[in-house]
């Protein structure tokens, strides 16, 4: 093995504080793999949570493995080394099991170069007794599990507090089965889906449906946990080799109870659920003998229920508080005084459209009133820089919306300069925008993304309009990896060898051109009704709701 790959697993084994140091022996090795480099894997709550869901099991050694590092790539090649794990540096094919937790699409592009560096078959057709079991969920495979179902043998679509401990049981209890024995058990489970067993069918290039084998179920469905059941999700292993090196990180709340038309977060975790406040406290106590700093984590944080509360109390124990960003009429002061003294000089806001008339269409249900009276609110309290997120290329958006974009930043920042001059301190206003990406189980699912050319004549039409404000700095999110994302978002079985050439180093274009893949039909395309959508075999029960949504919106949005 080489030293200079041995040297820094090492290193990053010596910079972790374990809170919850488990066994290494046990009847089943499984390898915890992350698509990302070490840096945002271990970032990842999601990833922390499984890691901790797996390794808590005494039957069970578990331990990790990343995206190497670009050096680290290059060694592994030149060295001709496998893919080794963290802890014992094992070579990934030795394991019993290995499960990937995977939260975004481009990450999908990453899975097969890790089976080459692990030296395991990439399809799960061509893979033997001898080979590991592969094992994937996180969010993107919540999302459309399809553009990689092809390499992987079962993929959890449940949330892992039921889901991953039933799993566990069954290969515990199944491993004289034979590999197919084995996923037929795993097959039954409430929230697992066993690709192999569902085999799509295209009608004239477009997707006619599955035939599922005997006994696999058709949709497979997902059941969202009680959490109240269940300690909530937290660090488990700090380092400051992450990016939230600083902090403890706690899960508050999950999925959303708003149901923005453009976000998968309101519809695939289900009901919008709260961690009780005292188990969130017990958590956050034994955080802070390590960090002095909590970020609190859910896709709806300012929606909990006791965040002022919660908020306070961190701050009441000397420590410091984070959120990502706030939801704009659901600012508790209580919350807002804790952030602004653990030392918060810029909030971040998300009118995302830049119209009433936007706002209504994606049912974002914000009033221009309440967007400024919530920066009004902060100026007051000398928060002078401002994120605000926008999103362009929504359903029907003209550049009148635009127009109406950039006359509510530019009130904004009156506002903002009429305070800094008052204190004799400027303050910035970042505008971060990012194109819409159409998303399954969303109302807008059936919507195609603009395309890159029109999306490109917006950008430069917000640049010359924000060029000429003094302290209004703006962001723009990559188009073409915007587009990448909407691809994998979309896309079905089909696009497995594009995303093989493109983990071997081609590019979108040429990958696709040597495929023979029209990657605007997946993106651009609106798709009608009655088309079978290919993330359909992992839950359909609330498509009824989610049309009536869709033509909501393109009657005006209300509703």
């Amino acid at each position: 093995m080489s030293n200079t790959i041995k040297n820094r697993h090492r290193a990053l084994l010596k910079a972790e504080t374990n809170l919850y140091p488990h066994g290494r022996v046990g009847q089943l090795s499984i390898c915890l793999v992350s698509p990302s480099r070490y840096r945002t894997g271990m970032s990842s709550l999601g990833f922390q949570a499984v890691y901790a869901l797996l390794a808590d099991s005494t039957d069970i050694r578990c331990e990790r493995a990343f995206l190497p590092e670009r050096e680290e790539l290059e060694e592994y090649r030149r060295s001709g080394t496998p893919l080794l794990s963290l802890e014992s540096s094992t070579p990934l094919a030795d394991f019993d099991l290995i499960a990937f937790s995977t939260s975004f699409e481009p990450d999908y592009l990453n899975i097969p170069l890790l089976f080459t560096l692990a030296r395991i078959p990439l399809y799960s057709s061509e893979r033997t007794q001898s080979d590991p079991l592969i094992i994937a969920g996180g969010a993107a495979f919540f999302i459309n599990p399809e553009p990689v179902a092809d390499f992987i043998d079962a993929i959890c679509i449940g949330e892992g507090e039921d889901v991953i401990p039933a799993m566990i049981t069954t290969l515990l209890s199944s491993v004289d089965n034979g590999r197919r024995g084995l996923l037929q058990a795993l097959s039954v489970i409430p929230g697992v889906y066993v690709p192999a067993f569902y085999h799509p069918v295209y009608n004239s290039g477009t997707l006619a449906g599955y035939d599922a084998e005997e006994g696999a179920p058709l949709p497979v469905v997902r059941a969202p946990v009680c959490l109240a059941q269940h300690e909530p999700s937290s660090s488990q292993i700090l380092t400051e080799n992450t990016e939230f090196g600083d902090m403890f990180l706690v899960e508050v709340s999950r999925g959303c109870p708003r149901g923005c038309r453009f976000c998968s977060s309101g519809f695939i975790y289900g009901a919008f659920r709260q961690q009780p406040f005292d188990n969130v406290v017990a958590l956050i106590d034994r955080g802070l003998a390590h960090r002095g700093k909590v970020g609190l984590v859910g896709a709806a944080v300012s929606d909990y229920a006791e965040i002022g509360r919660l908020s306070r109390y961190i701050v009441e124990k000397g420590a410091k508080v984070s959120v990502s960003s706030l939801r704009v009429d659901r600012i508790d002061a209580g919350m807002l005084d804790a952030l602004i003294a653990s030392g918060h000089k810029t909030i971040s806001l998300a009118p995302e459209g830049g119209s009433q008339r936007m706002r209504d269409v994606i049912r974002k249900n914000l009033t221009e009133a309440q967007i400024l009276g919530a920066c009004e609110m902060l100026i007051d309290r000398d928060i002078l820089n401002l994120k605000l997120y926008f999103i362009i290329g929504l359903p029907g958006e003209t550049d009148a919306d635009l127009d109406e974009m950039v006359r509510l930043i530019e009130t904004i920042r009156e506002r903002v300069i009429e305070r800094g001059r008052a204190n004799k301190r400027l303050g910035e206003i970042t505008v971060s925008v990012n194109p819409f990406i159409p998303k399954p189980f969303t109302p807008f699912q059936w919507c195609g993304m603009e395309p890159l050319p029109s999306l490109e004549r917006k950008v430069k039409l917000l640049e010359s309009r924000l060029r000429r404000l003094s302290n209004v700095k703006l962001k723009v999110e990559s188009l073409r990896e915007s587009y990448l994302q909407a691809l994998l978002s979309r896309g079905d079985r089909r696009l497995t060898p594009l995303i093989i050439a493109m983990a071997e180093g081609a590019n979108l274009k040429k990958a696709a051109k040597s495929c023979g893949i029209d990657t605007d039909w997946y993106v651009q395309r609106t798709i009608t009704a009655d088309e079978i959508l290919p993330w359909s075999v992992v839950g359909t029960a609330e498509m009824t709701l989610l049309r009536r949504e869709y033509e909501r919106a393109l009657a005006g949005g209300e509703g």
